[in-house]
């Protein structure tokens, strides 16, 4: 992990971002909280079809969009797969699978934490979930929002970055099979957004040992790149529990960004490394967030376009990127999400 001194948006250049959030007031943070930290987020990302010849190198799986996620001094996304060769597929459409190099590509991107509560880690049922765990385990990659019981899959990873604590909490809001896949104390499977009172449990219990506290939940409605009111509420729940930041993905498409008070979310990340030329879209791209003395003090879309080729998401530039960051600005409206954070 580095620190990462973040430039001003230069649009029609290469690696152009987009400031989607206003800056916040730094509020004179203490001593030990004053250094800029830089946080890295990114969506969907499993290993099928067109993308699965891409683990045959690992270490270049992201190609060049993993220079972006390893500047962070911590990078996240969504790893929306079972890792295990065996299991019997659950009663729904689609399955993803991967082998455990999908662990050595997230890592070799500079991947410092993956989510796995969303609606494919349990594809495979319990046993490709524990198989999926133990392949993290040994590959040293936390893999967070799903676990052997309710305590563990509720469980935050903190990281301590230069002194500021941050812990990061995820959850699913899936409705597909989550009474059958939700963690229980004595069984496997994944943190469920359906339990609220759990779930603002966990982002206190994870305020309790940290600064900052990063909430990545796995929601929307697949081809609305509007917010949900379902949505809305768990932000808001999560805001009311101590969240700093709240985001997410699941419906293929950027969503808007803002301010909920003082807690800044974003509703979502859309497709990143992705198995089909999708029909919702392939604008994608990493958000960056700036944070200072425990609060987001910028947010910078970083745009990119997946490859119909290899899936892969490629940084744009030019035209490309001034048109992802247009759309990516105006889908704020629908958020009914403040522009500046407020008290």
């Amino acid at each position: 992990m580095a620190l990462l001194t973040v430039a001003g948006c230069s649009s029609g250049t290469p690696g152009a971002t987009w400031n989607s959030a206003p800056v916040a007031p730094a509020s004179s943070p203490s001593p030990a909280l004053s250094q800029d930290i830089t946080l890295a987020f990114a969506g969907d990302v499993h290993f099928m079809d067109r993308t699965a010849d891409l683990l045959t190198d690992p270490a270049s799986a992201f190609g060049p969009i993993a220079s972006t996620l390893k500047d962070a001094d911590v990078s996240m996304v969504n790893l929306e797969t079972a890792v295990t060769d065996r299991g019997t597929p659950e009663s729904k459409q689609f399955h993803f699978r991967a082998p455990a190099a999908a662990f050595d590509a997230v890592r070799g991107a500079g991947v410092d934490v993956v989510t796995i509560a969303n609606n494919h880690s349990l594809d495979y049922g319990k046993v490709g979930l524990t198989d999926t765990l133990d392949n993290a385990r040994k590959a040293g990659v936390p893999a967070i929002g799903a676990g052997h019981n309710a305590a563990e899959a509720y469980a935050p990873w903190v990281a301590n970055v230069r002194g500021t604590r941050i812990a990061f909490v995820a959850v699913s809001q899936v409705h597909e099979l989550e009474y059958s896949w939700a963690a229980k104390e004595d069984r496997p499977g994944v943190a469920m957004a359906v339990d609220l009172a759990r779930s603002a449990a966990a982002v206190r219990a994870a305020r309790a040992v940290a600064d900052v506290v990063v909430v990545y939940a796995h929601w929307g409605q697949e081809g609305n790149n509007c917010p949900t009111a379902e949505m809305k509420t768990f932000a808001s729940r999560m805001a009311d529990a101590g969240a700093t930041i709240v985001l997410g993905t699941h419906s293929h498409l950027l969503l808007g960004d803002g301010w909920m008070g003082k807690t800044y979310v974003a509703y979502g990340l859309g497709n990143f490394l992705w198995w089909r030329d999708d029909a919702f879209s392939n604008d994608t791209g990493v958000l960056r967030l700036t944070l200072r003395g425990g609060t987001v003090t910028r947010s910078e879309l970083v745009p990119a376009s997946i490859s119909r080729t290899t899936g892969q998401p490629l940084p744009v530039s030019g035209t490309e990127a001034d048109e992802i960051g247009k759309k990516f600005a105006d889908l704020h409206p629908c958020t009914g999400l403040g522009r500046v954070p407020r008290s």
